[in-house]
């Protein structure tokens, strides 16, 4: 497994708040303020049972520079969100290669066919929503040596993969 996506699964938070109950916008508002007292790097998992809160965190992170790692569904109602403090590593990708809607094994297949067709150094930016890609393209990354740079959750289920070719 890479660095990366194991960094990127096994995360612990630094501080959990749990604003379950509370409607749009206090989750968001909360974690804010506790993002305020913590250091760049560290991680703040919050807890929500508003239906609003996915969509409040995922475009209020545009605007800044935190990064959400993971969310992850707590029962039927509650999901937890996994926000790091701090600036986003930037890439700058050579190719953008966008799969949403495709399938895996669909693409790490396209993304080894993209890859083949660059030079050492530079770097693919996948786009995906597909659940078991996360593992997949750490997994081959890894066999074929090129570089998992970041893996990142830009929308609620959809994760960006930035990989340099080696």
């Amino acid at each position: 497994m890479n660095a990366v996506a194991h960094i990127q699964r096994r995360a612990q938070p630094n501080v959990t708040l749990d604003l379950s109950g509370l409607a749009c916008p206090a989750p968001l508002l909360g974690a804010k303020r506790v993002l305020n007292d913590l250091s760049a790097g560290e991680v703040l998992a919050l807890i929500s049972d508003c239906p609003g809160t996915k969509d409040d965190l995922f475009a209020w992170v545009k605007h800044t520079d935190h990064e959400i790692l993971r969310t992850t569904k707590l029962g039927v109602k509650q999901t937890e969100y996994f926000i790091r403090k701090g600036k986003r590593p930037t890439y700058h990708a050579n190719v953008v290669l966008e799969m949403r809607g495709v399938t895996c094994p669909g693409p790490v297949i396209e993304a080894k066919r993209i890859a083949a067709g660059l030079k050492s150094g530079d770097i693919i930016k996948l786009v995906t929503d597909c659940p078991a890609a996360r593992g997949e393209i750490g997994t081959w990354s890894t066999v074929t040596g090129n570089e998992l740079l970041h893996v990142g959750e830009a929308d609620a289920g959809v994760w960006e993969f930035y990989i340099r070719r080696r």
